[in-house]
């Protein structure tokens, strides 16, 4: 497993909310270790067995905490991200419709504090058996040894429960988000699992949009070693529409379904037409 494991103890940021809340509740069902949460002005509040501290701060002088997992609203995001950066070693962003220069501006910030970020508009991430930061469903997922990464969490929920109704399971799932601006990419994901000994092969999901594939194809090229099934989403989508995600959006040439999935078969990456395509292919490692 990566990022998410035994040592990961996270705090939820906007935690009172509607969706943080809910969120939380499920969170902590799956038995994550989720230690406390942060609402300004809401501090000393319960959440169920949880202290509502005022800031990140104030968490962290009480007690250890390393992961932030974030349900504010889009305008106060990037304060949150912030606030979380400068103090914690991995955040998660599900927070959605975030403005690309607010973006740019956490990753780069994250860039300088060496935090890795996952999202935003991320489903987040599951390590199962072990703990889900996200908003994922967790009844499809199931132990095992298959890493998925994936710009998409309806996708990354359908090849998660093809892999476990198949009688595999799942190392950990990543979704990295369908933004044009996103913290962890597919080359770094890739590598995390190529270097996990609980992961023996890794699916990756990607959709049409941007040359997040594409690179990731240069990097496969260089440094996996072990197998990688891709799938494309977006193969008839009409350029110059976008397709669900703000980053799925073809310009001219580049960022079609075509390229991509030539890229990636070009470096040896079995590429599939359907999720329960990759079934088979996985059965044959």
């Amino acid at each position: 497993m990566i990022i998410l494991d035994k040592n990961t103890k996270c705090l939820v940021q906007g935690i009172t909310g509607k969706q943080g809340a809910f969120h939380t509740e499920q969170m902590l069902e799956y038995h994550t270790n989720i230690v406390a949460g942060v609402t300004p002005g809401k501090g000393g509040q319960k959440f169920g067995p949880l202290t509502v501290y005022d800031s990140v701060e104030a968490v962290t002088e009480v007690m250890d905490v390393n992961t932030s997992i974030i349900f504010v609203p889009a305008p106060f995001a990037k304060d949150a991200a912030f606030e979380a950066i400068s103090q914690l070693d991995t955040v998660i962003i599900i927070t959605e419709h975030i403005p690309v220069q607010d973006s740019m501006q956490i990753m780069e910030y994250a860039q300088r504090m060496d935090t890795t970020v996952v999202g935003p508009n991320t489903p987040g991430i599951i390590s199962p058996g072990v703990g889900k930061l996200g908003i994922m469903p967790a009844h499809i997922f199931q132990p095992g040894d298959i890493g998925i990464v994936s710009r998409s969490g309806t996708l990354t929920y359908e090849f998660a429960h093809q892999i476990s109704r198949s009688g595999k399971g799942q190392s950990t799932c990543v979704g990295i988000g369908g933004d044009p601006v996103v913290g962890l990419e597919f080359a770094t994901v890739l590598q995390k699992f190529e270097d996990d000994p609980d992961t023996r092969a890794m699916v990756m999901i990607g959709e049409i949009g941007g040359n997040a594939e594409e690179k990731a194809a240069q990097y496969i090229e260089k440094n996996i070693s072990k197998p990688v099934i891709a799938y494309i989403a977006g193969t008839t989508a009409p350029p110059g529409k976008r397709m669900g995600h703000a980053g799925a959006i073809i310009e001219g040439d580049s960022g079609t379904a075509a390229s991509k999935i030539q890229a990636l078969e070009e470096v040896g990456v079995h590429v599939v037409e359907k999720p329960s395509d990759m079934v088979n292919i996985i059965k044959e490692f």
